[in-house]
């Protein structure tokens, strides 16, 4: 990943032995569930709103949210499946067609297996002043050459053209913030994608806070950044999503049912 002025970083530098397991095996629909506990429990869901969605590799169904359940509520039996027309193809209840956000960059996108979309508040301040946030801490590294800003608010994504559209300006972004609207973060992987949302909020509000102090931040070095960039991918995001689903489940074990 890194480009030959980074600084080394990632597995290059180091890669642990052993690290912490989840402790236990999870079915799809029961991880899916705990990442949508998790990302609620941290704030970045904005009470029923938003999708999460999974499309494993060589697929073209993709596990969801249905609507009508806030993240905090969900459990593994209300995973939907939905086709990549957005027709639920398995589930109790409907989806909203602002799935079709998350159909389209599945369509154009390889890399983005999972798409997660809300509305975090940090976030939707930048979002509200249509900024990107500037990157002032090294959590934020991982964001680096990476954000998207989609400066104009064009009203509810409602059917495939309009998410096609969009999917054209995200481009080949992992992380969007949505003007006047909210934040779309993809990834390969689960744990990517949910370390990526989870991680944008707090850098969101860290830069809005170094705003109000009205002094320039401390600027850091691309290469630098860059070397931090591969280790918050390569041996974070995994070791915070198997924390994460440990927390998670020991707070509710019935996020699996």
């Amino acid at each position: 990943m890194n480009a030959p002025n980074a600084r080394p970083g990632g597995l290059e530098v180091w890669a642990p032995s052993v690290v912490p397991p989840i402790g236990v095996e999870l079915t799809n629909e029961q991880a899916l569930a705990i990442a949508f506990r998790h990302l609620a429990a941290i704030g970045f869901a904005e009470n029923m709103a938003g999708h999460i969605t999974w499309q494993l590799d060589g697929q073209t169904d993709m596990l969801v949210n249905p609507w009508g359940l806030w993240w905090q509520e969900l459990t593994a039996s209300d995973i939907c499946v939905v086709d990549s027309e957005a027709r639920v193809v398995r589930g109790r209840w409907d989806v909203t067609p602002a799935i079709h956000i998350h159909t389209e960059l599945h369509r154009v996108r390889d890399d983005a297996r999972v798409v997660i979309h809300n509305h975090p508040y940090h976030a939707c301040v930048l979002a509200a002043l249509g900024r990107l946030p500037e990157l002032v801490h090294q959590t934020g590294s991982l964001f680096l050459d990476d954000l998207c800003l989609v400066d104009t608010y064009d009203g509810e994504i409602d059917s495939a053209g309009r998410a096609a559209d969009l999917a054209a300006q995200i481009g080949e972004a992992n992380l969007t913030i949505l003007a006047n609207h909210g934040v779309i973060a993809t990834g390969r992987t689960l744990a990517q994608a949910v370390y990526r949302a989870a991680s944008i909020e707090r850098v969101c509000k860290l830069a809005y806070d170094v705003m109000l102090t009205g002094q320039e931040p401390t600027k850091m070095n691309w290469s630098d950044m860059a070397g931090m960039q591969a280790s918050l991918l390569e041996r974070a995001a995994d070791v915070y999503w198997a924390g994460a689903a440990r927390m998670t489940i020991k707070a509710d074990p019935d996020v699996l049912r």
